[in-house]
């Protein structure tokens, strides 16, 4: 198991590469000329993005924002880890943003997790991240990520699932 904290993040960022209906998702963090990127799904994209916005709404009004290059993911990409479960909190007393990364941990077709793991204990099975952010940075990731995320195939308007090319059988369409 590997932990990581970056306890003053320079940024936070998402991205996507390939086409519409085959892109990869990943998370970027950057410190200090050092980078993570973990990949992940586009729902976990737009679901940290909610969550994100929920707690900033309780918060203090956003002033500080990062520079627009700052979103942009930095390469060559390499992956750390696909993400698996995440944490969000707010520290009122360093006004930062905290969230917390899990890697995926695959479990056994049995479900009692997987074989090379040891038996349950209170440090998690894989990799760990834990992230400290300005609130404007949450709220540029929000943004950020509203617009990666749009950027994929058009929604039916019906159903809500996305559209290929050559359509789709919507389940509302009979």
């Amino acid at each position: 198991m590997m932990f990581r904290e970056f306890s003053e993040a320079d940024s936070f960022t998402c991205a996507a590469f390939g086409e519409p209906g085959q892109r990869t998702f990943v998370l970027q963090i950057r410190q200090d000329g050092e980078r993570m990127t973990i990949k992940c799904e586009k729902q976990q994209v737009a679901a940290l993005s909610q969550y994100l916005r929920q707690l900033l709404a309780d918060a203090p009004d956003v002033v500080d924002r990062p520079l627009e290059e700052s979103m942009q993911v930095a390469t060559p990409i390499e992956i750390s880890f696909v993400l698996g479960t995440v944490g969000i909190a707010y520290d009122p007393r360093h006004d930062r943003v905290v969230l917390q990364i899990d890697e995926m941990v695959p479990v056994a077709e049995d479900g009692e997790g997987d074989a090379e793991q040891p038996a349950l204990t209170d440090e998690p099975a894989g990799d760990r991240v834990r992230i400290h952010i300005s609130r404007g940075q949450a709220a540029a990731f929000c943004e950020h990520a509203d617009d990666v995320v749009a950027a994929g195939r058009p929604t039916c308007l019906f159903c809500g699932r996305p559209v290929n090319v050559d359509g789709h059988a919507c389940p509302r369409m009979n």
